[in-house]
Order: structure tokens, then C-alpha cells, then sequence
């Protein structure tokens, strides 16, 4: 997550990346540097700290294939084990790792990379994607909810928040008519809450919806016009030959339609399922039917009147 967080926090972890052997709440600070990262890590993630130098280099690739664009410094990142000192690091529960472009810096949660969907692997890829990103786009040219859909989408729709996967809050803001306009994700996320989950559902989904209806190109001539300069209304205009509120309104409405659907199917659910099982069964009858007709011809033996007609003729 590419987010705002304390001075006192960004003051503390630039400390750690001139000094990696401070103290910080009694833990002693480890280093480990290769050519292309350094890694700054609470001792008891030594081993962490090398997946980290080992991976770095496949995961730059990957993204500088993705995007034909070079990620030409080496950056530095920070992993933390206890949980709720990251939390009041970066001021919020629900992020387990961010990103500070101008840092050139990524903090990770490292005890949210046990559990299901995050890996080491995703979110530093995730992470990593924003660094790129803003190291050729100017700062204020690349909207937040762009800016966090394209990591999403990059780093396998995972991103960095700990969202409540059993619902929908996408589809309940677009049933409600409380769904964040993209005009106020353009420079800001909200802070916490589940204003912060629905910014994530609706950058993923919008990315998503781009990706499907001009694919890949559309993205990155999007992200080539803000890289030369450009708005992002006029990045869009560019890039896909209609306006932004145009793009916003279109994808509201696929969503509209999806979640029609999805409702029309869930109202009518016992309904559609005894009539497939009506289907099947019908099915499983005239296969059972056809059998015995089969077997029956099989054994049948011919009357004397059809041997008497065969034999003279």
C-alpha cells in the first residue's frame, strides 16, 4: 500500500535504513545488503530476510517485463514480526505492508505472511509495483485508486489489506448507492475502516473491468500518458477513446448487471435446482428406456411367419 503514514513512523525507519543496528522497542535491527535490495529485519527474521535478497531479483524482472519500465535503484526493505508494533508504526489494523515511494522504502507486517492469502512473495511484489510505478510517474499524476488497482492486479488480486473475503462490499455499496466516486480516490484513501476496504474493491474491480474490455495495452497507454505528463482524465480521453466519468459510469453499470444476475439466481435457487434435477432425472428415464428397448430387441426371437418369408427368399 502506497499510504500516507506518521512523520514520527518515517523518521523511525529511516533511522533503521542508516542504522540497522538501533533498538527499536528493545529488538535489535539486522542488515542484509545485496547488489540489488537491502533488507533491514528484527533478528528473529534472519531467514525471512534472505527469502527476501533471493526472490528480489525475479520479482523486479517480472514487473519491469510487465510494465517496459526499469526500476533503477535499489530499495530498501523493512521487516517487522510483532504485529502491533507495525500497527502503531503505520497507524492502521488493517494494513500489512506499505510502500513510501519517496523513501524508496516497503514495510512489511511479517506475521500477517503465514496466513492465507498473503505470501512474502505477493506482497513484496505487490509493494514493489508501487515503487516502480512512482519512480516514473509524477507524484499528484497517478490517482491512489489506479495506483492500487494495478498492484492488485499484478500481484494476483492480492493487495495488502485484510479484507473479509465472506461478503461483498462492492456489491453492497453499488446496491445501496454507497459506493466511493473515483473523483475522491484520486489523491486520497480513506483511512481505516470499511471505507478503506470498499477503495480496495472498487480499485481491483475498475482495474479488472479495464483489463477486460481493452486489455493490457489500455492499461499501460493509460500509464505511458501519466508518465509523459498527463491527467488522468486526459490519459484516459488518450488512451481509450472516452472520458473518465464515461469509463466510471459503464463500469457501474457491468457491476449493476453482474449483481442482477447474481440476485436473480439467488432468489430462484431452489426453483433452478429442482428444475436441473428434474432435467436429470427425465435424462436418466429415456437412458433407462432406451436400454431396455435395446436389450429387448437383442433377445426377441423373429415369428414363424418372418423364418417362413427369409427362407424362400
Amino acid at each position: 500500500m502506497k499510504r500516507k503514514i506518521p512523520i514520527i513512523a518515517v523518521c523511525v525507519l529511516t533511522l533503521f535504513a542508516v542504522c540497522p543496528s538501533t533498538l527499536f522497542c528493545g529488538v535489535e535491527m539486522g542488515r542484509l545488503q545485496s547488489t540489488d535490495v537491502a533488507v533491514i529485519f528484527e533478528k528473529p527474521l534472519h531467514a525471512a530476510a534472505r527469502e527476501v535478497t533471493t526472490i528480489y531479483p525475479d520479482l523486479k524482472e517480472e514487473l519491469e517485463k510487465i510494465f517496459g519500465w526499469k526500476l533503477d535503484y535499489s530499495p530498501t526493505i523493512i521487516l517487522i514480526k510483532d504485529r502491533k508494533r507495525f500497527q502503531r508504526m503505520v497507524g492502521s489494523t488493517l494494513v500489512a505492508a506499505l510502500a513510501v515511494p519517496q523513501r524508496k522504502l516497503i514495510v512489511i507486517d511479517y506475521s500477517r505472511m503465514t496466513s492465507r492469502p498473503f505470501t512474502l512473495r505477493t506482497i513484496l511484489k505487490h509493494e514493489l509495483c508501487h515503487l516502480l510505478l512512482h519512480a516514473h510517474i509524477e507524484d499528484g499524476k497517478l490517482p491512489r485508486w489506479l495506483d492500487e488497482g494495478i498492484a492488485q492486479w499484478v500481484s494476483e488480486g492480492i493487495g495488502e489489506i485484510v479484507m473479509q473475503r465472506n461478503r461483498s462490499i462492492l456489491e453492497r455499496a453499488m446496491l445501496t448507492g454507497t459506493y466511493i466516486r473515483l473523483r475522491h480516490l484520486e489523491y486520497h484513501m480513506p483511512d481505516d475502516g470499511n471505507d478503506l476496504l470498499l477503495a480496495y474493491e472498487e480499485s481491483k474491480s475498475i482495474v479488472e473491468y479495464i483489463l477486460n474490455k481493452f486489455g493490457k495495452e489500455g492499461i499501460l497507454k493509460i500509464l505511458e500518458h501519466l508518465k509523459d505528463g498527463d491527467g488522468i482524465y486526459t490519459a484516459v480521453r488518450e488512451s481509450l477513446a472516452l472520458s473518465l466519468p464515461d469509463l466510471e459510469d459503464r463500469w457501474h453499470k457491468h457491476i449493476s448487471r453482474k449483481i442482477y444476475w447474481l440476485s436473480l439466481i439467488s432468489n430462484y435457487l431452489y426453483e433452478i435446482l429442482f428444475f436441473v434435477a428434474a432435467l436429470l432425472s427425465l435424462a436418466a428415464y429415456l437412458r433407462r428406456l432406451k436400454r431396455r428397448r435395446d436389450h429387448k430387441d437383442l433377445y426377441e426371437e423373429p415369428d414363424e411367419e418372418d423364418d417362413f418369408f427369409s427362407e424362400r427368399h
